[in-house]
């Protein structure tokens, strides 16, 4: 965080909010000319401190009824090929986010299907196909009650 200071705080906070604010925008939060920020929004990007831009859908608006967290267990004697699980479960369009955890499971990924049959077909007939996968456990969310939220950034 050495890198980053009380400029870049209010740029990054910016664009956590609005990744749409035109340099205009952000020179009026940051107090910095628009050159001045465009360059450190640029730095910032090259660093990799801003990973991208994008658009935040509403998933039932797009046909995507079911949201679910599902936690993976793999074989250990699979555990020379992880690279190889985790490149196939980056390759599903419909595990959105896949994290390796401690605890009980080795990965936790979040997973949209159009609906519950849908659902019950990506998990019986691609996933559990994968191989390496040895056991899962799945829990449906009932409803939205924080969406993700902006990144705190240290001040």
């Amino acid at each position: 965080m050495e890198k980053i200071d009380s400029y870049d705080r209010i740029l990054l906070e910016t664009l956590q909010e609005n990744g749409r604010a035109s340099n205009v925008e952000l020179s009026g939060r940051a107090h910095l000319s628009a050159p001045q920020c465009y360059r450190r929004v640029r730095r910032l990007e090259a660093e990799g401190i801003i990973r991208g831009y994008s658009a935040q859908l509403n998933p039932p608006s797009i046909g995507l009824e079911i949201v679910a967290y599902v936690s993976l267990t793999v074989d250990r004697a699979q555990c020379k090929q992880m690279r190889d699980l985790e490149n196939t479960l980056r390759a599903f369009p419909e595990i959105l986010e896949c994290y390796a955890i401690s605890g009980d499971f080795d990965y936790l990924l979040k997973i949209v299907a159009r609906d519950l049959r849908a659902f019950s077909e990506f998990l019986n007939d691609r996933l559990t196909k994968v191989p390496g996968v040895s056991g899962m456990r799945s829990m449906l969310c009932l409803d939205e009650v924080k969406q993700a939220a902006p990144l705190p950034i240290a001040g």
